[in-house]
């Protein structure tokens, strides 16, 4: 690469429009960057989510789910399989490895889906997961004045809103629906032997249009066209209705048919699905979520826009925003970021002495991170918390190539009798020419093995893997074109170097001293070593840090079957509840909305988003607001189930979890089992947010037909079905045009099924005539579990709960032995387990990893210094890198977690650079000036030192803003910054001893015939 600093020194001018080009194309690039959390990661999950009306759980789990677990268990490569059942509806959800085609299992599971025989009214829906699917706002709205707010939606805001380049959906809820409701009277109807169908396809069949082929005039072929519509409200009411009941008058006179309004009463109301409110104000809620790689901020600030447009119309309050916590991180990286860059700044300028030096050995931050920012703007890769971070750590380490390098320049004119010129640049820049070029792809390629490790880790570490890449790499290149050319106009005056510095004779002296006392150096530092592992056990061990959110989810679930206004007055005394506490900020109301969790709408559910003022202690309020939930919830509604937790920032999996899976076909002792485990769990201290996913058991109607009994009156299965539902649920007629417009038209009973007894005097109407329920069925009340759950085909129950405490694997494995110890019934097996597994799992790859880029390291130096022994002195600095690193991580009270290995895995690369250093400098000293192996150590030493402690103290200082930070969004690289800073540190001060010796070690037969 010396040809590099040749042609830059000769072309001083093309270098600097080439920098300016770059830096305007890395700043271009830079504020093109799509701002996001986190990295663009598609999750290999699909969820299927079947429809099937009026089903029950056991319909929907023998008819559907496991007719379709069956057939996905032949995808290759899926990992996981689970399913629920629930009345009407069943959601399977699969589970893929990182590298799966996930097109290809898309198109495979809808081929599936049409091939599994599925009941003719079954809809089916496949959904796939990534962070792009989360909403990133919750909006809700209130009318200015008499404004129609839901005709301003539909009309105006919702179809501008879909414009917006980057929306995937926006939906509303809370929303009215006007229909047209025709309360039918059972009794008269009865008479008339009409049902609520009889009478809906009687009502259809007025409206009517069809094509009647075709008439040939003047040779001209004209369509035909047969309608029938009623048109009106008031024709509608005086539909004449056929019976087949219908009394006779007087003999030769027609039957007596009569009208629609003569059985049922036709009126205009309004209903309400579900009930949306803000701090108790109701509104409606609107949700916007994104498309996968749409700018998160970018779409957000854009909604806001059309939303101010019509605020003389429409007011809103923001519930839920994911942009303001993107754009708190963002800020938050960028600040420490800059922050480190001025305290390298500082440790440059604290050795050099030097402002002009100083100024050319910063040059390459901003050059090197906007070269970066180029590439991550072609590959696509947005600016979140993990590129930032990856950019906030590499400030202390792109500085290193250029420090050395204007180091070496520096010292040499200040020794040179000629003073400075193109020669003496270009021949300083190629002496340390090797070591800067191995030490900087010796970082690099210890990123390489991060592929290995796969799974969510690899996939959300490599965007800051790259970071640091280009950024390295972007800082060579400077260093070798751009800081030799600056060197050479700003040190033409500059003063003669002293003579050796207390420093450097120190070190000689400690050098010399080391190397007669080899047994006494190498024992002490093992002590150290093996006296760092002494405190691993206190660290815990944790898959990432947990972190308070200031936003809590909460949900209260009513017994089964509990109506809309129920839940809802249940709900109104907890939001009361909820604006009395002063670290509430806000609270956002969903009755009846869509379940978090399982995405099902439910009349017995309620939602909420709470937002808490700054300060709060999320911990020990959320444990009071349970507290304050239950007593309500226990006076208004016995039974009532209700968790309070806080908002998953959708990164990737804390891992903090604790599942135990509870597996038996036996539903009576899965229960009991369940329940069991829940009562022991929720005694733990070390655990909290603990949940059952095994649902109480629900009355319920069975009503058995008698085969024979129903042939003898004619009556089929279908048709005591039917009769049934019309006096239990609504019957949708569809959508008719009445009075000029398109209006819902819903048929109903005026009196409602309200018992058992009800329920069994039903009349059905066969072919021999009227006759009562009872006479072909067995009617009678059972109890019925309202989901059913497989795992892998299996029903089983899951108790899970979230840990408190950093140390994941110890309170996982003191779970898993205290629930083996309860009692559970028999037939009931047990598997315990959870985050801990895949942290395991993931720390294991991760160590392998290590050991694969030490492995590509010692390559990388063998090819450099084309002797075997070398690179085994250089790498015995490694060693020593966990002393510092375990010791700062106890000192700071930070567990070891996958943060923690990434910041071991740059150890590798950043602690062998100031090895290489010294180790090159011993090698010129004896290949090019014969020097003893002895001489050539110390004289190594003294010379190489200020650029090892420089490169050091630089990085050092520019992670201490990150290491010590408090703010949210960033402790993925707090772990990573204290584990390099105390590593750097140990390895640091040793490396500049025991480099020396392992070298005199390994060259021993030869140091000996010199002494």
């Amino acid at each position: 690469m010396n040809f590099l600093t040749r042609f830059s020194l000769k072309n001083a001018v093309a270098v600097f429009i080439i920098s300016f080009l770059l830096i305007l194309g890395g700043a271009y690039s830079f504020s093109n960057l799509k701002v996001d959390l986190l990295p663009n990661i598609e999750f290999p999950q699909v969820s299927v989510e079947v429809v099937y009306p009026g089903a029950s759980p056991d319909d929907v789990n023998e008819q559907v789910t496991t007719k379709l677990e069956d057939k996905f268990k032949g995808i290759e490569g899926v990992k996981k399989v689970s399913s629920s059942s629930y009345e009407s509806i069943g959601i399977i959800n699969l589970e893929f490895p990182f590298n799966a085609d996930m097109d290809k299992i898309e198109q495979q599971l809808n081929t599936f889906i049409k091939d599994a025989k599925l009941p003719d009214n079954v809809q089916t829906k496949v959904n796939r997961f990534s962070f792009g699917s989360f909403p990133i706002y919750n909006i809700s709205l209130f009318a200015k004045g008499d404004t129609d707010v839901e005709r301003l939606l539909d009309e105006s805001i919702i179809p501008e809103l879909n414009k917006i380049q980057g929306i995937n959906s926006v939906s509303v809820g809370g929303t009215k629906e006007d229909l047209i409701r025709i309360t039918v009277d059972k009794e008269k109807a009865l008479q008339y032997g009409l049902s609520l169908n009889a009478v809906k396809e009687q009502i259809n069949a007025k409206f009517l249009s069809f094509p009647a082929g075709r008439i040939n005039v003047n040779e001209l072929q004209v369509p035909v066209r047969v309608e029938e519509k009623l048109g009106e409200v008031e024709k509608l009411e005086n539909l004449q209705l056929t019976s087949p009941l219908a009394k006779q008058g007087a003999p030769g006179t027609a039957p007596t048919l009569p009208l629609l309004k003569d059985i049922a009463k036709i009126e205009a109301v309004t209903e309400q699905a579900e009930k949306t409110r803000y701090n108790q104000k109701d509104s409606l809620s609107m949700a916007v979520t994104k498309k996968q790689d749409a700018n998160t901020v970018e779409v957000a600030d854009k909604v806001t826009e059309v939303l101010n447009k019509y605020d003389d119309q429409v007011d809103y309050a923001i519930g839920f925003d994911s942009a303001e916590g993107i754009k708190s991180s963002v800020e938050t990286l960028v600040k420490e970021g800059l922050l480190g860059a001025l305290f390298a700044s500082l440790a440059v300028l604290l050795f050099l002495r030097n402002i002009r030096a100083t100024i050319i050995a910063i040059i390459s931050i901003p050059l090197s991170l906007l070269f970066a920012a180029i590439f991550l703007n072609r590959l696509d890769i947005s600016l979140n918390i993990m590129t930032l971070g990856g950019m906030a750590v590499a400030v202390g380490r792109v500085v290193d190539d250029s420090i050395v390098v204007i180091e070496n320049i520096f010292r040499r004119v200040r020794r040179s009798k000629d003073g400075m010129s193109d020669e003496l640049v270009e021949d300083s820049t190629r002496e340390i020419l090797m070591a800067i070029t191995s030490s900087t792809i010796t970082t690099v390629v210890v990123f390489l093995p991060l592929g290995f490790v796969g799974g969510i880790t690899g996939e959300f570490f490599l965007p800051f893997a790259l970071t640091i890449v280009f950024s390295l790499l972007a800082s060579l290149l400077v260093a070798v074109t751009v800081v030799p050319i600056l060197a050479r106009f700003s040190f033409k005056k500059v003063p003669k170097e002293e003579e050796e510095t207390g420093l450097q004779r120190f070190y000689a002296r400690a050098i010399a001293w080391s190397l007669n006392h080899k047994a006494i150096v190498i024992i002490s530092s093992f002590v150290l070593l093996f006296g760092s592992f002494a405190v691993v056990p206190s660290l815990g061990f944790t898959f990432i840090p947990n972190e308070q959110q200031k936003t809590l989810v909460a949900a209260i679930e009513l017994p089964a079957s509990t109506s809309l206004d129920k839940t809802n007055d249940v709900s109104l005394k907890l939001e009361k509840m909820f604006a009395d506490k002063k670290e509430i900020k806000e609270v956002t109301t969903g009755v009846g909305s869509r379940d978090f969790t399982t995405g099902l709408k439910r009349e017995n559910k309620a939602n909420y988003f709470i937002n808490l003022k700054e300060g709060t202690d999320v911990t020990s309020f959320i444990k009071e607001l349970e507290k304050d939930m239950q007593r309500i919830t226990d006076a208004e509604a016995t039974g009532t189930k209700l968790g309070v937790q806080e908002l998953s920032s959708g990164g990737p999996p804390s891992n903090n979890n604790v599942d135990i899976d509870l597996y038996s076909n036996d539903l009576e002792a899965l229960q009991e089992a369940a329940g069991k485990v829940e009562a022991y769990m929720k005694k733990n201290k070390d655990l909290k947010y603990v949940s059952n996913n095994f649902t109480e058991k629900q009355k319920q109607y069975l009503v058995e037909i008698k085969p024979e009994k129903a042939s003898e009156y004619g009556l089929s299965g279908f048709q005591i079905l039917g009769t049934i539902s019309d006096q239990t649920t609504p019957v949708s007629v569809g959508t008719l045009k009445l009075d000029g417009k398109d209006q819902n038209v819903q048929l109903s009973y005026d009196k409602e099924l309200s018992s058992l007894a009800d329920l069994e005097k039903v009349t059905l109407f066969g072919q021999r005539g009227p006759v009562a329920l009872t006479e072909v069925a067995n009617v009678k009340e059972v109890e019925s579990f309202t989901a059913i759950q497989k795992l892998d085909g299996k029903v089983y129950a899951r108790v899970s709960a979230q840990i408190q405490g950093d140390n994941t694997q110890k309170v996982t494995q003191d779970v898993v032995n205290g629930v083996k110890d309860l009692k559970l019934p028999k037939d009931v097996s047990l598997e315990g387990g959870g985050g801990s597994d895949e942290t395991v799992k993931t720390f294991q790859d991760l160590g392998l990893a290590m050991l694969i880029a030490i492995g590509l390291v010692y390559l990388t130096m063998l090819i450099t210094f084309g002797k075997a022994r070398i690179p085994f002195i250089i790498l015995s600095s490694l060693i020593f890198v966990p002393i510092g690193s375990l010791v700062s991580l106890f000192l700071a009270k930070e567990p070891l977690s996958v943060s923690v290995m990434i910041g071991f895995l740059m150890l590798i690369g950043i602690v062998t650079t100031n090895a290489i250093v010294l180790v090159d400098r011993i090698g010129q000293n004896r290949d090019k000036k014969g020097m003893p192996i002895r001489e050539s150590l110390i004289e190594a030493g003294k010379t190489r030192l200020r650029p090892i402690l420089m490169t050091a103290f630089a990085t050092i200082t520019a992670l201490i803003p990150l290491a010590l930070t408090t703010s949210s969004g960033t402790l993925i690289s707090k772990g990573l910054a204290i584990t390099v800073i105390g590593g750097l540190t140990s390895s640091t001060l040793l490396t500049l001893i025991i480099i020396p010796v392992m070298y005199e070690l390994f060259f021993r037969k030869q140091a000996k015939q010199e002494r």
